[in-house]
């Protein structure tokens, strides 16, 4: 694809979801992943909301101690978060970016978290951005599911242990995606949830 086509991909894209967070009503939960696994979170320090929509996510991480940075393609998610970040009297550094074409930089985030966002190309840059000892908390949507919710196009959802492979220089901490086994009236189903550590570079023994 040219470069112009690729610029028209990304404006039709944030059009999209500029519509959709400019009449969302009030905000989401902060993603499942942080409540299920909040015990699992690291020292508060630097943490990165990538591609963090209306920005609950990034409001819990602030509200736990985190220096927290926010950023999505849409200009409306971003200034929802902005506006969310001063009412609640919350330090959360709000930026429009397009994170496909400028992710994060090496050694730059304590905690990283991407909820419902899929661009398998960037996973060897989002394990990269994390700094020793840094933790991945990861959740989006599998193929394997059992209602309808989530994105109708297969590409944007995860094949069985597909985060696993995803990241393979990380640690696992916690996986989480049980697909249609069993009584699916029950437990967690739809979500694949990764919660996976870089390698200290001085482990306490």
């Amino acid at each position: 694809m040219s470069v112009e086509g690729l610029a028209a991909d990304q404006e039709a894209l944030r059009e999209k979801w500029d519509s959709r967070y400019g009449s969302a009503q009030g905000l989401p939960e902060p993603a499942l992943i942080l409540r299920e696994y909040d015990h699992l979170l690291p020292v508060p320090g630097r943490a990165l909301d990538l591609a963090c929509g209306l920005g609950t996510s990034a409001l819990w991480l602030a509200e736990r101690g985190f220096r927290v940075s926010a950023w999505d393609l849409s200009p409306v998610a971003i200034a929802r978060v902005t506006v969310s970040a001063e009412e609640h009297g919350l330090a959360v550094e709000a930026a429009v970016r397009d994170v496909i074409a400028e992710p994060p930089p090496p050694g730059s985030f304590d905690l990283i978290l991407v909820a419902h966002f899929l661009e398998r190309g960037l996973a060897p840059a989002i394990a990269a951005a994390l700094r020793p000892g840094g933790v991945l908390f990861y959740q989006t949507f599998s193929r394997e599911a059992v209602s309808a919710r989530g994105p109708s196009d297969p590409a944007y959802r995860l094949a069985p242990n597909e985060l696993l492979r995803l990241f393979p220089g990380l640690i696992v901490r916690a996986y989480r995606d049980e697909g249609r086994l069993g009584d699916t009236s029950r437990g967690m189903r739809d979500l694949a949830l990764l919660v996976a550590q870089i390698p200290d570079k001085n482990p306490g023994m």
